[in-house]
């Protein structure tokens, strides 16, 4: 006999059934260890005995690197939502509305502009919630616009990038976005103004042949998997036993395609002193 169900009141019942939230427990993927979601949280997404940087909301990273979490969400251009229409086991236009519902976000790329340690700043965040990160049409001309505000004002412009490459619901319109953020990131440079990109876990395909590799200086969250091909294939293409933290950052580090491994608790006052130095603007005063 189940004594609940047959013994304890309804009320009573219910309040001993409550059940508990399946999210309030986070597990570690490196070392196992299981932390409370408010101190995940509160320690950005990092945990705390393993050091592993576990990916961050993009809201959570624009309110963790402005001044007091104060700054202006500037707004994307429209493109067409689905120039193909593609449709695989859904339609291509309703996988984007469900992922528009799930981020509150029209896709993947946030532009947010404020002040980074007294200096005004353009940012973008690649959300890797919104389908992988993806590079489409909505993601490049989001960029594209984000370079040419930071133009208008003269601002550096930071990148976080995430992402499992471009979107190939789209097609050729989404492999054209390389060549459009190249130039873009041109202008930028021609402007003399910085470009630093953040490369976070993971960044890989077409983002990184194109505006993710084209920083004035790069940095890269701790263990972050940074690549074109995934390592896989290509083990599987050159036969061979690819070295040990391979396309990790703290490996490319090493071998000069990242400038420095910047833990995320370090990441807003170490943009903040890059932006200032690559301005040259002085340095901010002590509090």
């Amino acid at each position: 006999m189940n004594w609940i169900s047959n013994v304890v009141p309804p009320k009573i019942r219910s309040f001993l059934k409550r059940e508990t939230p399946e999210n309030l427990w986070v597990k570690c993927p490196d070392s196992g260890e299981l932390v409370f979601h408010k101190d995940l949280e509160a320690n950005l997404y990092v945990v705390p005995g393993s050091g592993y940087h576990m990916r961050i909301p993009a809201v959570a990273r624009l309110d963790s690197l402005f001044d007091d979490g104060a700054y202006e969400t500037l707004p994307t251009p429209e493109v067409p939502s689905d120039p193909l229409k593609f449709r695989d086991v859904k339609k291509y236009a309703d996988r984007l509305k469900d992922y528009r519902v799930k981020t509150g976000a029209a896709d993947a790329i946030r532009l947010a502009a404020g002040a980074l340690q007294g200096l005004q700043v353009t940012v973008a965040v690649q959300d890797f919630d919104f389908l992988g990160g993806s590079l489409g049409m909505a993601a490049g001309e989001a960029i594209v616009a984000g370079i040419f505000r930071a133009i208008e004002q003269k601002t550096p412009f930071i990148i976080f990038t995430a992402s499992g490459g471009a979107r190939m619901q789209e097609g050729m319109f989404s492999l054209m976005q390389m060549p459009r953020t190249t130039v873009a990131v041109q202008r930028l440079k021609a402007a003399k103004l910085p470009f630093i990109v953040v490369l976070t876990n993971p960044t890989t395909g077409g983002v990184t042949a194109s505006y993710a590799m084209l920083g004035d200086i790069h940095i890269a969250e701790p263990g972050a998997v940074i690549g074109f091909a995934g390592a896989r294939v290509i083990e599987q293409t050159i036969r061979e036993r690819l070295p040990e933290g391979f396309q990790r950052a703290e490996y490319l580090r090493q071998h000069g395609m990242v400038d420095m491994v910047v833990p995320r608790a370090q990441m807003r006052e170490t943009l903040g002193r890059i932006c200032r130095l690559l301005t040259k603007a002085p340095a901010q005063a002590a509090a």
